[in-house]
């Protein structure tokens, strides 16, 4: 079965190195995500990349880095990532979201 609407897909971009309660900042954030009962989170690590500061982060064996690019997306509807980014807004202290509209099709078994 397939059910199509319209949502926002949030990416919260930060790095390994951050943190929030003695915990990786990743693992918070999608235990709030979790906790606020949206659809789902995803978080991918970067291979190599830079912020606001131009440092180049990467896993390059001469460069190992612990700081490397982090991404949390989470997909849901408009209303409840809205309400969800009012959590991330606490949470971050560096780092960058993007909001993006999109067309959610989710499939589900029957």
């Amino acid at each position: 079965m397939k059910e199509t609407f319209r949502g926002l897909c949030m990416s919260i971009f930060i790095t390994e190195g951050d943190h929030h309660n003695h915990q990786p900042l990743f693992v918070e954030i999608v235990s709030k995500a979790h906790k606020s009962g949206l659809s789902g989170a995803t978080v991918l690590r970067g291979f190599e990349g830079f912020g606001v500061k131009h440092r180049i982060h990467t896993t390059r064996i001469l460069a190992l880095d612990r700081a490397l690019p982090v991404v949390v997306v989470i997909v849901d509807t408009k209303e409840k990532i809205e309400q969800f980014k009012e959590i991330v807004d606490e949470l971050l202290v560096e780092g960058m979201v993007t909001l993006q509209e999109v067309e959610i099709s989710h499939y589900k078994k029957q």
